[in-house]
């Protein structure tokens, strides 16, 4: 499928909703905590092929705010396992020349996998390739109200005032995102058809691809085939199909 991908027409930012992994373990008599362990397998071939296709930005929506009400079992386990997964990848994507970054209310991530994560960001920090972000403790409502609320913080103190925020770009500043642009193609797996408080924001004229496979059973060509399904659509921003042409 390689050979179908145009190469002048590749999205720049790839946003992934990684859904299923629970219900892949448990269709296969497994506990919910396999599917994750098995999820970290698709997270390492996937980023391979978008770095392989010149995708330059990959944001994984890895855990959101709501995930925290989850059994405390289930979450020890999660936050256990991307620490581990993470310090496991580090010296392939720096070899991949891979950089790793992260958004999300990093406040309620607790402190020992916080220190461990911010670890393996300075070590891919010189990394020029391809932007892996994971989404962790991520929720796109608290990042538009956390971005509200530094503006407010920025007025009040005297450092800008509220007429600057005029346009887009100037309230994009203060998103957890600032300097990445928006998701050209963001996938679900899974088949669920909704966004699930996931950049909200950034979306907005993000193509959508949604696939019944399950994210431990989402393949490279898979992949692929959604950036090829990108590639046939039309992306009009509003205007008529006139005009873009």
């Amino acid at each position: 499928m390689i050979e179908e991908i145009d190469k002048n027409r590749i999205p720049r930012h790839v946003a992934i909703i990684m859904d299923g992994n629970g219900r892949w373990a448990q269709a296969r008599g497994m506990d919910r905590s396999e599917g994750h362990v098995e999820g970290v397998n698709t997270v390492r071939r996937i980023t391979e092929i978008a770095s392989e296709t010149g995708v330059e930005y990959l944001t994984l929506y890895t855990f959101s705010t709501e995930n925290w009400n989850r059994p405390k079992a289930e979450v020890d386990a999660l936050m256990h396992l991307i620490v581990i997964a993470i310090e496991r990848e580090t010296p392939d994507l720096i070899k991949n020349n891979v950089r790793l970054n992260m958004i999300g209310d990093t406040s309620r991530i607790p402190a020992e996998a916080y220190n461990r994560l911010c670890q393996c960001m300075k070590d891919t920090s010189h990394c020029t390739g391809l932007t892996l972000t994971l989404a962790i403790s991520y929720s796109a409502r608290w990042e538009i109200l956390d971005a509200c609320r530094r503006f407010a913080a920025d007025v009040e103190a005297g450092r800008k005032k509220a007429s600057e925020m005029d346009c887009d770009k100037a309230f994009e500043q203060y998103l957890t995102t600032s300097g990445m642009p928006d998701p050209d193609l963001l996938i679900r797996t899974g088949g669920d058809h909704r966004i699930s408080n996931f950049l909200l924001w950034q979306i907005a004229y993000s193509e959508i691809y949604v696939t019944d496979t399950f994210w431990p059973d989402f393949t490279k060509e898979d992949f692929l085939k959604a950036i090829v399904n990108f590639q046939h659509r039309e992306r009009r921003f509003g205007l008529t199909s006139d005009q873009i042409k």
